[in-house]
């Protein structure tokens, strides 16, 4: 673990956060939670801009940035920033702002100049003014800006948030590629569900200030009994291995758990790990296997557990191998096919959504 926090605070609003946290030493780690949980808070004492209370720890690495009265400033903690607004300096162009950052670097060992504007793809915007981009432009900018300064932290605080869909999907392929260059932590908070399981490595959920669940991504968005599985957006993330290609149709055929599941053709070599996203709504069940059906991924499956409920959807958590994943169905559905835990069914998944074509650890 790189980052170690046990921070307490209590503000005049009558906010109190107190928390417990570690943090890996490379990946996406999201701060997840609603709207006043304590997310930004949490982020401001670990960087130095709010001070918490005495008793309050913060270590990375082997530096203890808050240790009793000695804290070390946020400048001397060599953490880059990036924020719901790209804050760039609007007298200067792409190149003057990204060469701020440059010129003020934590230490050499970062990534250089070449590096950072092709992963963001950063080299055609460079003598633009900053009033010539576009929002995910400048953010893309303030992504690089913070990279630039060759940070041993990476803070994203809600950087999606002040864009429209379409460019907050490119800003979030981006950060994808991130991920295969980058070998220092990256802390990223936002409330929206989406965009934590395309990114996030590392989960930690918050509630008025406390910690309710850490842990893998992987494990946390299958719990019925955590809120993220109540959500609207909810969704298993798995993680398996390419097995094929069909260059006919292009599509990929992967293994989880034993299975097989097909979705639009990656560029991964068979044998490469891989994560995929399954909404919840998109996974019906059928007590036996259905026939002449257009959904492809009809996999056997045992139900592990059903929430139980008295509103008209119900969640199921259904197992196959040693990975989880969830159905939402109506109480209806549920009590016509007589379902109950441990039953054999077979799980008709509408969508597979690939994740991330990184290297992740796999379950099977």
């Amino acid at each position: 673990m790189s980052l170690k926090a046990i921070i307490k605070l209590t503000q005049n609003s009558g906010f109190d956060l107190e928390v417990d946290i570690s943090i890996p030493s490379h990946g996406y780690t999201a701060i997840y939670g609603p709207s006043g949980s304590g997310k930004t808070t949490l982020l401001r004492c670990i960087a130095g801009l709010d001070s918490s209370e005495a008793g309050s720890v913060i270590q990375f690495k082997q530096q203890h940035w808050q240790r009793g009265e000695n804290i070390t400033p946020c400048h001397k903690r060599g953490i880059g920033f990036v924020f719901q607004d790209a804050r760039l300096m609007p007298h200067l162009n792409v190149t003057g702002n990204l060469k701020y950052a440059l010129k003020r670097r934590h230490s050499n060992t970062g990534p250089d100049w070449e590096h950072v504007c092709q992963w963001l793809d950063l080299f055609p915007l460079l003598n633009k003014a900053s009033s010539e981009l576009s929002a995910g432009q400048q953010q893309r900018v303030a992504i690089g800006r913070a990279l630039l300064g060759s940070p041993q932290l990476l803070i994203m605080d809600e950087p999606l948030a002040s864009l429209d869909q379409a460019s907050k999907g490119q800003v979030l392929n981006y950060l994808e590629t991130l991920h295969t260059h980058l070998d220092i932590p990256v802390l990223y908070v936002s409330h929206d569900l989406s965009e934590v399981t395309q990114l996030a490595d590392q989960l930690v959920v918050l509630d008025q200030g406390k910690v309710s669940a850490q842990g893998t991504t992987l494990d946390l968005c299958s719990q019925l009994q955590l809120g993220l599985a109540h959500e609207e957006q909810a969704a298993a993330i798995m993680a398996g291995t390419v097995i094929s290609h069909d260059n006919n149709y292009q599509l990929s055929e992967i293994n989880i758990g034993g299975q097989s599941l097909t979705l639009s053709r990656v560029d991964m070599a068979p044998g490469d790990n891989i994560r995929v996203r399954i909404p919840a709504r998109d996974v019906s069940i059928a007590l036996q296997q259905p026939e002449n059906s257009s959904i492809l991924n009809i996999i056997p499956c045992r139900i592990d557990s059903i929430e139980p409920s008295a509103d008209s959807r119900v969640l199921v958590r259904l197992q196959t191998g040693t990975q989880f994943f969830l159905s939402r169905l109506t109480r209806k559905s549920i009590d016509r096919l007589q379902l109950s835990i441990n039953d054999n069914v077979y799980a008709q998944i509408k969508s597979v959504a690939l994740l991330t074509d990184r290297p992740t650890e796999h379950h099977d």
